[in-house]
């Protein structure tokens, strides 16, 4: 008997992180205590924070468990293995993150650690900034003097964001997210993270959190001076619909759905399909069933599906392999 693949929702997997604030629980009306929520790992194959299914027929069952017995059925022909390629998360931030930087797939291979190319998409309405790669004319000697005086933030180039802003970080593109950021994140599956300077900060334990900067100057690029900041592009557009493309890297393809009439999306076996209803409530309908996924929801869409099809109103965050 055929095994019925369907999409799957699964238990936000939390972090404490002392920067972090609560909007994530509170705006998309999640039930959860008070507290802090830095983070919250929405679909995560890591060991650092595993997804539960919440749904159907493999509710209680960890995506990595299912991975490894339908390895094709759910991720498609173009990821290879069993592990989810992909890590995405929201993130908000009440103070700033520290700054930081990760290995791309050469240093990774080089110096260790997981390799982490990353975007952030702007969600909460806040104006505010990130800080996404050096300034011109810093150089390792420069940047290292400013680590030691604790004036690395002077070094980044600062980047003002919005809502819907999208920001491409490469590893090794040394960065920090300001106070204020509401963010959906798509990066490479890891958990890698080489901090340089932290504010001053203590952690929840009272101490200061522990730098990384030899491992830092191992993986930064200090020739990056790409802007950071993605401009869409539009697919389609008509009067009930609005199809943008945000980014395209060799990890990830994040597009961008808005529509108040019913989408058809075929599948063809490739990838995947990870959405997140960003803005009002979708309907997911497929061959044998449908589900109802209100604004802070995310989804994965198993590859085997021959398609499925969006109702309702709502802006869809639909992120692929390319």
């Amino acid at each position: 008997m055929k095994t019925p693949f369907y999409p799957l929702t699964f238990k936000p997997v939390y972090k404490d992180y002392p920067w972090g604030g609560n909007r994530i629980p509170r705006i998309y009306g999640r039930n959860e205590p008070d507290g802090i929520y830095a983070e919250s790992w929405e679909i995560s194959d890591h060991d650092d924070g595993m997804s539960v299914v919440s749904n159907g027929e493999f509710a209680g069952k960890t995506i990595r468990e299912i991975l490894q017995e339908y390895p094709r059925e759910m991720m498609g022909t173009k990821t290879a293995g069993t592990k989810f390629p992909l890590l995405i998360k929201l993130i908000d931030a009440k103070q700033k993150l520290s700054v930081q930087v990760h290995p791309n797939d050469e240093t990774a291979a080089e110096f260790g650690g997981e390799a982490k190319t990353e975007m952030w998409y702007l969600l909460g309405d806040d104006e505010t900034r990130v800080y996404c790669g050096l300034n011109d004319g810093v150089t390792k000697e420069l940047f290292l003097k400013a680590v030691e005086n604790g004036t690395s933030g002077e070094t980044m180039r600062p980047v003002p964001v919005q809502k819907n802003s999208a920001v491409f970080v490469r590893g090794g593109r040394v960065h920090a997210i300001d106070a204020g950021c509401f963010i959906l994140e798509i990066q490479q599956n890891s958990n890698t993270t080489y901090r340089i300077y932290d504010w001053g900060r203590m952690g929840n334990d009272g101490k200061p959190r522990p730098l990384h900067i030899e491992q830092a100057v191992n993986v930064i690029n200090w020739n990056d001076r790409e802007n950071p900041l993605v401009e869409p592009k539009l697919i389609e557009e008509t009067a009930s619909r609005k199809h943008l493309e945000i980014l395209k890297c060799a990890y990830f393809r994040l597009e961008k759905l808005t529509y108040s009439e019913p989408v058809d999306v075929p599948l063809s076996g490739e990838t995947f399909h990870a959405l997140f209803v960003s803005e009002g409530e979708a309907e997911i309908s497929w061959a044998a069933n449908s589900l109802t996924a209100p604004a802070g929801t995310s989804i994965l869409v198993p590859a085997a599906l021959d398609g499925y099809t969006l109702k309702g109103n709502a802006t869809v965050l639909r992120t692929t392999i390319p």
